[in-house]
């Protein structure tokens, strides 16, 4: 049978003299109808140029095609040779039969279109669709991605989203044409277990339902697991290894492959959980930080003059602490309130009430202490382009009021050191760094201040998973070394369970549950809590079909002078606390 699409050969460079710069070498595939090929490989492996070449998106990417063959076979049974079709002949091929998926969300949406103009286009473009019946497919393909609030949704602009909507709105845009090929390029890398699960399922249902076939490009070797019919290996711009993904999981030949799967974290319901370190109920040590009936509400205005009618209750009520030398994590779904708690503590929101305090010294809702630092998630939007890493270094510093001396400079030679930096690098840019290494920059500029609580805003997310184990290992070492207390924001349960010491579980702007990591992965006690941890992907549970969950979230927004009912808990040993439900 012929191939739905078919790449021989392919190579692709950049720069004056592409054929002196390849960054894809001779890739062959052959992909069939129906079928589902995962691409894996580390960061400038080519598998993201590979995928924008079939396409053609590439020629606006700065690359060329050097040579190769790629031909596909449309909807009436004719081939297309990609390599030489017009830009007209392209133009009806993308989004309705080569749907695509980015993987950063807010540099693909248009920042000043509404989220619905945006997905309505597809409807508009590709079936015709106009007014009202473009605007009901735009809100239908929100719910199937599961976008609480819809329609009221349609109408924002991507900056008032988070990451993981944005994904989530991404993917609507892709799927709103069933396109024959969707090429999903890290589709779920900034999204929780739960909606990926949802977003996996979805996928699958399509591929039931309209037979389309899949090209997932991914880091994650437990969703390959989970989805993959045919992997393929990619290592410097070249296929190293391909196969039927059981032999490749399995029986992996090439090194390289051995290596990614070697990295890959694996997630043992409590059972790889941090032990040491954890705090002694009898220590009369203070806590790094303690946290009291924080409150963080959003008001919702009917227009820009008149009286809230209501509000976002982001975060409702939140109580914890956090010891010296401890590492909290914080899991649940994007749109949870993690990361608003996150910056609440920082002082980048401000609290509509409650209180904590860092250490000794209390602190009004709304501030932040300097002992507080911040990593961020993403290494490329986190440091300023135009600045050396010596001004990187030094930013805290002056903005704290210090002064960059003989000590400062001292400081950040130790501290690249530390995290594994030559100290030739205080004179170079962030551009001259890959993205681990500007990880690592960015966990050294918060160290500056020497502070006592790190906040890290899922900080190992963007990183490839042999990056990543390196840098979990780095913050290990850190914390041990200089005693520091981790505010770890994830959605990743495997990394959760690596670094952990304890857990908080937040749902719809509450804690649901809280204690130490072990007991909270092993013996979940709340029902969200067992949700993400039964949507969590692994290579043990290959083949396995998501089921598409249809509830709705919840939505976070509550008329004027709405306050939640007290929260009512039960104790299952230790530290170990469940919200008690309905």
């Amino acid at each position: 049978m012929t191939p739905l699409l078919s790449v021989h050969d392919l190579r692709v460079g950049f720069g004056r003299n592409p054929q002196a710069n390849e960054v894809v070498r001779g890739v062959s595939f052959d992909l069939a109808d129906g079928e589902t090929l995962a691409i894996v490989g580390e960061s400038g492996s080519g598998k993201s140029v590979t995928a924008l070449s079939i396409n053609r998106l590439i020629d606006f990417g700065g690359g060329r095609i050097t040579g190769g063959a790629m031909t596909l076979k449309r909807a009436d049974g004719s081939l297309v040779d990609l390599m030489t079709a017009t830009e007209a002949q392209l133009t009806g091929i993308r989004g309705a039969e080569i749907g695509m998926i980015f993987q950063e969300p807010m540099t693909s949406l248009n920042p000043v279109l509404t989220i619905g103009s945006q997905i309505e286009e597809s409807f508009r473009l590709h079936r015709g669709l106009t007014g009202r019946q473009a605007i009901a497919a735009a809100k239908d393909a929100l719910d199937r991605v599961r976008i609480p609030d819809a329609a009221r949704r349609l109408k924002y602009t991507p900056n008032q989203l988070s990451g993981g909507m944005l994904q989530r709105v991404m993917i609507a845009i892709a799927l709103a044409c069933n396109p024959r090929l969707l090429i999903a390029d890290e589709p779920t890398t900034a999204l929780d277990v739960t909606v990926q699960a949802q977003i996996m399922a979805l996928l699958a249902e399509l591929k039931r339902e309209t037979g389309m076939s899949v090209i997932f490009i991914t880091h994650d070797i437990g969703l390959v697991a989970g989805i993959a019919d045919r992997v393929m290996v990619m290592q410097n711009g070249q296929a190293v290894e391909q196969g039927e993904l059981n032999q490749i999981l399995d029986r992996p030949q090439h090194p390289y492959t051995q290596h990614l799967l070697h990295a890959v974290p694996h997630f043992a319901n409590g059972s790889n959980a941090r032990v040491d370190g954890q705090r002694d109920k009898g220590a009369a040590e203070e806590p790094a930080l303690e946290v009291n009936g924080l409150v963080v509400r959003f008001p919702l205005k009917s227009n820009f003059f008149s009286r809230a009618t209501g509000a976002v209750h982001a975060v409702d009520g939140v109580d914890f602490d956090l010891m010296p030398g401890e590492t909290l994590a914080i899991v649940g779904e994007s749109g949870s309130g993690k990361s608003t708690t996150a910056k609440a503590v920082l002082g980048l929101v401000r609290s509509t009430r409650g209180s904590f305090s860092v250490g000794t010294r209390k602190t009004a809702a709304g501030h932040s202490a300097k002992p507080v630092q911040m990593v961020f998630q993403n290494p490329y939007a986190s440091l300023n382009p135009r600045l050396t890493i010596e001004s990187i270094l030094a930013e805290p510093v002056i903005a704290t009021g210090g002064r960059v001396n003989a000590e400062t400079l001292a400081r950040m030679a130790s501290l690249l050191e530390r995290v594994g930096l030559p100290r030739n690098s205080l004179e170079r840019y962030p551009h001259e760094f890959s993205g681990g290494q500007r990880q690592r920059l960015c966990i050294a500029r918060a160290l500056m201040l020497n502070p006592s609580v790190v906040v890290l805003d899922e900080a190992v997310s963007a990183l490839d998973v042999s990056v990543q184990a390196k840098v979990l290992e780095l913050l290990v070492d850190l914390q041990r070394e200089f005693g520091l207390a981790y505010l770890f924001i994830s959605h990743d349960m495997a990394v959760v369970e690596r670094i952990a010491h304890r857990i908080a579980v937040i749902y719809a702007g509450q804690i649901v549950e809280i204690g130490d990591a072990a007991s909270v992965l092993s013996k979940p006690r709340h029902s969200y809590t067992k949700k993400l941890i039964s949507a969590v992907p692994t290579i043990e549970r290959r083949r396995e079909h998501f089921e598409l969950d249809t509830r709705q979230v919840p939505s976070l927004v509550r008329p004027r002078g709405f306050e939640p009912a007290p929260a009512r808990w039960e104790t299952f040993g230790g530290d170990h606390l469940a919200r008690v439900e309905g």
